[in-house]
């Protein structure tokens, strides 16, 4: 990875801690002899930059050759001082506390390291200023886009093998690096919009440079540097700009909990507990309900914090308070860098809790108000609601996360759409979804849980609703309708499948979207490539069915701009036929959605919805016919009704 960071290092320097000519910052530019000179001197230093203004302290991580035995000071701007110099376990490490004073101005300074043999080895650091400007954090007004960007459009096909990395493309392996890049992204951005969707979340973009399997990004081996095959800094950077000319929100993907085999730093660990270390592989138990049983082992507790998610994911040790703070800057780095809107956390119970809530906290008081939701994937309503901060746990504890994933809900839906019928059975269909909504007064903030389908870890929703359309459109009718933050995996609005011919692994469900490469049969993304899909009855190793992207798209811009769906309360009916009935409502709006899952026609039961109803005359959503309900209004089989009023 030194050679990335060579490469990128000028464009940090200039791009991170410098505005372009419309802000009141100057640019900062470093030669290209200094940055060889860093380069030569084979420092690296991470953060890359800082910003003048900023909350969190900044303690730079140094790794060199025998740089352990060095004093340091920072010579060239004022108000800006080395106040530590730690050493580490390893001789080729420092961490440089270093005091951002009030009154400090931005600008370039030079680093100093004076070795043991009297020598010294100077640095260029440059400092920003942060941007004051709040932003706003994806909240329940928001429909987020989730994208796998491998496997979404291959935008510049001159990165899809990188010499600086080990693994090349190769798109007839599932499990391979098919192409797909921030260019790519970019380019669909107008899509994205018009689909509906006012924020987007891509899967990790940074470097992986593991042998095998690096397409999904989840096993970091740079904190710093975007993967080439994906891109660059400044591109990532140009993309988060670009989507907030378009009204799009930009989410990061963030791991806290664990990095890869082939990270930089597993060749030389700063401490042996930088990460967590076993005599022999150790996974994790992955039993979260170890962090809240009080019946739980301290040796249970401690394989689920500290064992390995897999074999090539080291697992950090966030009890080092060096680790803790190195992931704490990395987020707001990022946050800074590329304006982002918000984070999301990767398997969030596996972090160690007390450090993982101080996590939390340093990045909210950078930034207040960032939205930050956690994967905390259960199905178990009491273990999810721990996990939201301000949860009042009897143990007192507090993850100060803000908003949490809603896997209960998402596991209600798929399975009660799979159960027809007119009777299917005690506690199954429909009132699945009523029994997990009954459960939202366990919850601290509703208006702060990610509702969704399915997500990149998820089957197919083609196969797992066996390719009935009908259930798809129930699906995304409710997607649309209950509270809470709705999230979308890219293809799920035409319905994808599994790639044809594969198994149920993570490469054939993380499906190539037709249109993202030029020699692709059909242009999803376009109006004219989805109506000859249409007519020619079939897309390439793919089932799917473009003709729900005009559903999709219907539904959430209605959603976009009906506010009772953002902040309106809830009120449902129990029913025990296979239906069910909810209102969205707030002092002055009201939508009424009804679903038939059974297998034959009912009547909607208006008057048993007196206390609330105030018009039976509204607007069909989905037609835009204005109906008139009442007791002998019939749903059909296998539909939703949402009406207006």
């Amino acid at each position: 990875m030194k050679r990335i960071s060579t490469l990128l290092f000028a464009g940090i320097l200039a791009l991170a801690c410098g505005r372009s000519a419309d802000n009141d910052i100057d640019i900062i530019q470093a030669s290209a002899a200094t940055v060889a000179t860093a380069s030569e001197a084979g420092l690296r230093i991470e953060p890359p930059c800082w910003w003048v203004g900023m909350e969190t302290p900044l303690q730079l991580l140094v790794h060199g050759e025998g740089i352990g035995s060095a004093a340091v000071r920072l010579e060239g701007l004022p108000g800006i001082k080395v106040t530590n110099v730690n050493k580490a376990d390893s001789p080729n490490y420092l961490f440089i506390d270093i005091r951002v004073g009030h009154g400090a101005k931005c600008g370039t300074g030079t680093l100093v390291f004076e070795t043991d043999g009297g020598g010294e080895i100077r640095v260029p650091y440059p400092f920003g200023r942060k941007d004051a400007a709040p932003r706003e954090s994806f909240n329940t007004s928001d429909l987020i886009y989730l994208i796998f960007p491998d496997r979404f459009a291959d935008g510049d096909t001159t990165n899809n093998t990188s010499p600086l990395m080990q693994e090349p493309a190769d798109r007839d392996r599932p499990l391979g690096r098919h192409g797909g890049d921030i260019q790519g992204i970019i380019d669909h951005l107008d899509y994205i919009s018009e689909l509906g969707a006012t924020a987007i979340w891509c899967t990790p973009l940074l470097c992986d440079d593991q042998r095998r399997v690096s397409y999904h990004g989840y096993a970091v081996t740079d904190h710093y540097t975007v993967d080439p095959r994906f891109g660059t800094n400044a591109l990532y950077a140009q993309m988060a700009a670009k989507a907030h000319e378009k009204g799009l929100k930009m989410i990061m993907d963030i791991v806290t909990n664990h990095s890869g085999t082939a990270h930089w730093f597993m060749k030389d660990l700063p401490f042996p507990d930088w990460i967590h270390q076993f005599d022999s592989y150790t996974g994790t138990n992955v039993c979260f309900s170890t962090n809240m049983d009080p019946n739980a082992s301290l040796y249970d507790l401690n394989l689920q914090e500290s064992g390995w998610f897999v074999p090539s994911m080291p697992d950090m040790n966030l009890d080092n308070p060096y680790t803790l703070q190195y992931m704490i800057q990395w987020a707001v780095w990022w946050t800074e860098f590329a304006k982002l809107d918000g984070l999301r956390v990767d398997t969030y119970p596996y972090n160690e809790k007390e450090p993982m809530s101080r996590w939390c906290e340093a990045v909210i008081k950078e930034y207040p108000w960032i939205n930050i939701v956690g994967e905390c994937w259960t199905p178990q309503f009491d273990q999810l609601a721990y996990w939201q901060g301000g949860n009042p746990n009897r143990d007192g504890f507090d993850s100060n996360l803000p908003s949490i994933m809603d896997f209960p809900l998402q596991e209600a839906i798929t399975a009660a759409l799979n159960e027809g019928g007119d009777d299917p059975g005690w506690g199954r269909g429909m009132i699945r979804i009523y029994d997990c909504l009954s459960h939202d007064g366990g919850y601290h903030d509703l208006s702060k849980m990610m509702i969704f389908l399915a997500n990149h870890d998820h089957g197919r929703l083609w196969d797992t609703f066996r390719g009935d359309t009908a259930k798809m459109k129930i699906a995304l009718g409710l997607l649309a309708t209950i509270r809470g933050i709705p999230q979308l995996y890219n293809g799920d609005e035409m319905f994808f499948s599994k790639q044809t011919g594969s198994d149920w692994g993570d490469g054939a469900k993380r499906v190539d979207f037709p249109g993202g490469w030029e020699s692709d049969e059909f242009n999803l993304f376009i109006a004219e490539g989805r109506q000859a899909a249409i007519a020619a009855g079939s897309v390439l190793n793919l089932e799917c069915d473009p003709a729900m992207h005009d559903y999709t798209a219907r539904l959430f811009n209605w959603r976009k701009n009906t506010p009772v769906l953002h902040h309106g309360r809830t009120m449902h009916f129990l029913s025990r036929d296979n239906t069910y009935a909810f209102f969205r409502y707030d002092d002055s709006d009201m939508v009424f959605v009804f679903v038939n899952n059974a297998d034959s026609p009912r009547n909607i039961p208006w008057s048993h919805y007196a206390e609330i109803t105030r018009s039976n005359t509204g607007t069909d959503v989905i037609s835009g016919e204005k109906v008139t309900l009442g007791d002998d209004t019939v749903a059909e089989s296998k539909t939703i009704t949402i009406i207006q009023f």
